[in-house]
């Protein structure tokens, strides 16, 4: 077999392997038991028996079930506003609340609709909805899911975070595909975390959901109580269900085909009083790489009330400076929806790190020069090869962006771009046609000096990290904006090395540190790594310290 053959195959077997991987979040499903933490005593002496009657009613006769649910929420409910710190009454409360959405999703009830006449021993309860004025926070939206009713597993969700309080955590799990989630910048299913709380007025029964992202508390029987969350259960369902990594090969080699895919997304409603965070993923990635950070984050009660978190998502086969032109399109669109009042910090991971960089870079006339040899007037294209050059090439930073972190950016390449196997790989991504056009249009204009890597097309994204790329070189001549800190993160795997390119090399396993490192940064952290430094405890505790430094400042 030809060398050429066998580096083919690798590299094959290494994208096979990548796609087959373990998943990167489950969810199971689990039978909930009531076990109180303290004596079920005084008020809420028979509330056991309840819960016993309720579950053995179960699908027969799920309405008589609710009325015993109901009537245990009342009786704890009670007990709460009384004492709040009654543990017992407070599992109860949470058990039965669960047990509400969870009987109404199984039996497919509707009290969303119009009220629910409910029969108990009690004399029986119209279960109802708290009206919301918003659009998407009616409950006839959704199927709402209990939190406890799920196991959690996978790559991406090793740990489960939760917020003890009152309330039944819940998945609020679209029916339909969001048909404006383009335009509107949010997810197109929605797998949501809220918390469903009870209230009780008479006779009737009211359904509230907290968003736990946006309250701590929650008012019960005029006291607040500590709002309950599940903050990992919503990320593992929409892994599940979403299979982002299936996503992840074909988005490098057949970038156009997913050209729709290249967007911001909204991870939460849209709070104007908090800073927005933008995370941007790598080469061969999806959003799903962010998921342990962002389950970290969540669990944060400063960083909740100072951040809302977005994501930018895109074909990473594209070159990163066209993946960087669609983003800046994307916050142009995003300023006219949801203005936003303080600037944003972005986080970029690997070739994320690159988009972000061009965030905060005044090329003016410099980068067009460096390249093609001559001014923009004096260079002749068709109109289309002028104007991708000219969204890619001719560009001002981005105001609204405040602060950036790189982790594992290969900001001035990294040598597996220009090894044989990374020539390969490059190879066998498919450039959309426009980038085609583009790049035979303007290979006689380029200027190509000794070493550069020359192609007679427009690179691809792994063409675009290579350490000899004419667009690497000439970005890292020009200067980031001034007032804008940066922070860098690099990963090293353990094994020795030096810091700059004499061998051996520190290394992440894909990205050197020379290429990572930034000498104007604010801060940089080492942490051992591979190259998913982003994954890393160390680092993710680094951009908790950043981010609380932003929101302080």
């Amino acid at each position: 077999m030809k060398p050429s053959a066998r580096l083919c195959l690798a590299l094959t077997a290494t994208l096979a392997l990548a796609g087959c991987a373990a998943p990167y979040g489950t969810v199971t499903k689990r039978r909930p038991a009531f076990h109180p933490i303290d004596a079920v005593t005084g008020a809420l002496a028979g509330v056991p028996e309840r819960i016993n009657d309720a579950s053995r009613w179960g699908k027969k006769r799920p309405l008589l079930a609710l009325g015993d649910y109901l009537a245990v929420a009342e009786a704890a409910s009670k007990q709460l506003q009384a004492n709040p710190k009654d543990a017992a009454a407070l599992e109860s409360y949470n058990f039965a609340v669960a047990r509400v959405l969870g009987t109404i999703k199984e039996a497919k009830l509707d009290p969303w609709s119009k009220p629910l006449a409910i029969p108990s021993a009690d004399g029986g309860y119209l279960l109802t909805h708290r009206p919301d004025a918003r659009p998407t926070w009616n409950p006839a939206l959704y199927d709402f899911m209990p939190a406890d009713e799920f196991d959690v597993k996978g790559r991406y969700v090793s740990e489960r975070e939760t917020k003890a309080g009152v309330g039944a955590p819940v998945v609020a799990m679209g029916k339909r595909v969001n048909a404006e989630a383009a335009t509107n910048f949010g997810m197109q299913k929605t797998f949501y975390g809220v918390t469903g709380v009870i209230r009780f007025h008479g006779r009737t029964a009211e359904i509230a959901f907290e968003d736990p992202l946006s309250a701590e508390e929650v008012a019960l029987g005029g006291k607040r109580l500590p709002l309950a969350a599940d903050y990992t259960v919503p990320l593992a369902v929409l892994l599940q269900q979403a299979e982002p990594q299936k996503l992840e090969i074909s988005r490098l080699l057949q970038p156009e085909k997913y050209a729709h895919t290249a967007r911001i997304s909204r991870l939460q409603p849209y709070d104007p009083n908090k800073t927005v965070v933008l995370v941007i993923h790598g080469l061969m990635d999806t959003p799903a790489t962010w998921t342990p950070l962002i389950n970290k984050l969540r669990s944060d009660a400063d960083i909740r009330k100072n951040y809302q978190f977005w994501f930018y998502s895109y074909p990473s086969g594209y070159p990163y400076a066209y993946s960087a032109s669609i983003l800046r399109s994307q916050l142009d669109a995003v300023e006219k929806k949801f203005p936003l009042r303080k600037p944003m910090v972005v986080i970029g991971h690997s070739m994320g790190g690159c988009i972000s960089r061009l965030l905060i870079t005044d090329p003016g006339e410099r980068l067009w020069q460096t390249i093609l040899g001559r001014s923009p007037r004096e260079t002749k294209f068709m109109p289309e090869t002028r104007r991708l050059l000219a969204d890619t090439l001719l560009f001002k930073h981005r105001p609204e962006v405040g602060r950036v972190i790189f982790i594992s950016s290969p900001l001035r390449g990294a040598d597996m771009a220009v090894n044989p196997l990374g020539r390969i790989g490059s190879s066998l991504v498919r450039t959309p046609r426009a980038l085609l056009d583009a790049g035979a249009d303007a290979f006689n204009t380029i200027t190509f000096q000794d070493g550069d890597l020359v192609l007679r097309r427009m690179p691809n994204s792994i063409d675009s990290l290579a350490p000899n790329n004419r667009f690497v070189k000439a970005i890292n001549t020009l200067p980031l904006v001034k007032g804008v800190p940066v922070h860098v993160i690099a990963g090293d795997r353990g094994r020795g090395g030096n810091k700059d390119q004499t061998k051996p090399v520190m290394s992440d396993g894909v990205v050197p540190y020379w290429s990572s490192h930034i000498p104007e940064a604010k801060s940089e952290l080492i942490v051992p790594s591979n190259h998913s430094a982003h994954q890393n405890p160390a680092a993710i505790n680094e951009v908790v310290r950043i981010l609380k430094l932003h929101a302080g400042g």
